[in-house]
């Protein structure tokens, strides 16, 4: 009788999971139904593998069979929706509701087990940390001229090694990232690593491996995160490990360093000054502080895996586009020409004088989308998207591709056509579905230092030569470019040869200067 009554009992409790598992909240999204435990994982890993390995490219299929811009999904046991019309792309952006961060596996894993940091918190402690690093940013020159003047620097160096490399074939992806990082280190730590210093090799190894290991909805590791006890290595849960602490090694030295160097007046100098002071201030008054040398290591993690990639990946993307579109190149030559004197080291506010080159590089954001599926987001409450329901604490992701490349708005947006963004007058316009920053009070907090490199790194680059593809003969022929770029959390440009001529200063533009 017991044995039947405690039968009876696991049968009961078994049908109770099942039936929790498979709930589908009243007026979900609609979407595929889920298994227990996995949910729609291993359709989604399917239908990804068939579909170049883009959760973007699975997203539009699952939007074309549903025929609707809103899809509900259940990925492990975590329930995610994804957004990507435009108007439910900016109400995700911008709407109070949709301002929260996921607490799943993946992003503690993120940041050592913790939930600290920016970029992956939210509540009243995001709001705190992210106002006390954006204002001591500003103080120590992020935005202003010091953050020009350091760009500037950088395009020095990143110009003498490109003429070291002239009339070789070489891939621009290779060297890029070193320039952008020492901007975005010299910003933080108040010095530069030298080129060739290993550690930086070695980190940015780190970050190209684990952009190409998941993608914006954490991976199979988040969905099952199981899978780390009985395939470690194959679910990328070593990787992120081995991340993390090489990252933590990185940066640990340089805040001690940091603090032995520490006085009152050094506050001025980098945010890890400005940050240990404010941990002083704060040790005495309020011992249970959140601001720690731990934050303080998330909150850099944070600013290297945002910014250490995705400026570069769009700079080699722009420089592979001279090479496919020599047209293209032609023009920005001219405008270059024209405009700026020859051998001037260029600047951010040049960018007034030179439309083309804007327009340019507003449509290489357009074009590639290097983060197709933008996110993830946490809905706060319980809430609606596109007329539907969003339970709270739902994952939300938005389609960042579908929007760029909208027919109905765009017309032709399989045509890359700078001029889309330039009316008569040669003005910027059309530029408020670009949406590579993001909207709303989770704008990327780089977006300023991004652009400015971009810019500035592109002028300066393009003003001293002219990109061709290698020789026909060789091995060095076989590495073209490529409009099919590599998966991962961001989008990158597959290695490719270009080979860098030096320009002569045009003789239309030597009559005019």
């Amino acid at each position: 009788m017991i044995t039947l009554t405690l039968a009876a009992l696991a049968l009961i409790l078994l049908v109770a999971f099942l039936l929790k598992e498979l709930w589908r909240p009243a007026n979900y999204p609609p979407g595929p139904r889920w298994l227990p435990i996995v949910g729609n994982t291993p359709l989604v890993r399917k239908m990804a593998a068939k579909h170049g390995g883009l959760l973007a490219n699975v997203f539009d299929k699952l939007s074309e069979s549903y025929r609707s811009s809103v899809i509900g999904l259940k990925l492990g046991r975590e329930r995610v929706v994804v957004g990507l019309g435009y108007d439910e792309v900016k109400d995700i952006l911008c709407n109070e509701a949709f301002q929260g961060r996921p607490d799943n596996f993946f992003i503690r894993l993120r940041t050592l087990g913790t939930r600290l940091g920016i970029t992956c918190t939210d509540g009243a402690f995001w709001n705190e940390q992210r106002s006390f690093v954006t204002r001591h940013l500003r103080n120590v020159g992020y935005g202003r001229q010091a953050m020009h003047a350091q760009i500037q620097t950088e395009l020095n160096e990143l110009l003498d090694v490109l003429e070291n490399r002239m009339e070789q074939p070489i891939w621009p992806g290779s060297i890029l990232a070193i320039s952008v990082i020492n901007v975005l280190w010299t910003i933080v730590t108040g010095s530069r690593v030298p080129r060739e210093d290993d550690r930086l090799q070695c980190l940015l190894q780190l970050l190209r491996e684990r952009s190409k290991a998941f993608d914006m909805s954490g991976g199979t590791l988040n969905q099952l995160p199981w899978l780390r006890f009985i395939a470690p290595e194959w679910s990328g849960y070593n990787l992120v490990r081995r991340f993390n602490k090489q990252l933590t090694e990185f940066f640990t030295p340089t805040i001690e360093q940091h603090h032995e160097n520490f006085s009152a007046d050094k506050a001025v100098d980098d945010l890890i000054y400005a940050y240990i002071k404010e941990m002083r201030d704060r040790k005495d008054s309020n011992p249970e502080s959140n601001f720690t040398d731990v934050q303080l290591t998330m909150i850099i993690l944070d600013i290297f895996i945002a910014g250490g990639q995705t400026t570069s990946t769009t700079l080699d993307l722009a420089l592979m586009m001279m090479l496919v579109r020599p047209d293209v190149q032609e023009k920005v030559h001219e405008e270059l020409d024209a405009q700026l004197t020859f051998g001037t080291m260029p600047h951010y506010e040049d960018r007034v004088k030179l439309p083309y080159v804007e327009a340019f590089l507003l449509e290489v954001h357009r074009f590639f989308s290097i983060a197709p599926v933008n996110g993830p987001r946490r809905a706060i409450t319980d809430c609606a998207l596109g007329g539907y329901r969003v339970p709270k604490n739902t994952t939300v992701l938005m389609g960042l591709r579908n929007v760029h490349m909208d027919p109905a708005h765009w017309g032709d947006p399989e045509v890359f056509r700078p001029e889309r963004f330039l009316d008569e007058e040669r003005q910027i316009v059309n530029t408020e579905r670009v949406l590579a920053f993001g909207q709303g009070k989770r704008r990327c907090l780089g977006e300023t230092l991004a652009r400015s490199c971009l810019f500035t790194f592109f002028v300066g680059i393009m003003q001293r030569f002219c990109l061709v593809g290698p020789s026909d003969d060789g091995e060095d022929a076989d590495m073209a470019p490529s409009m099919t770029l590599r998966p991962g959390i961001t989008l990158s440009a597959k290695p490719y040869n270009v080979v860098f001529q030096p320009r002569k200063r045009n003789e239309r533009n030597s009559q005019q200067k």
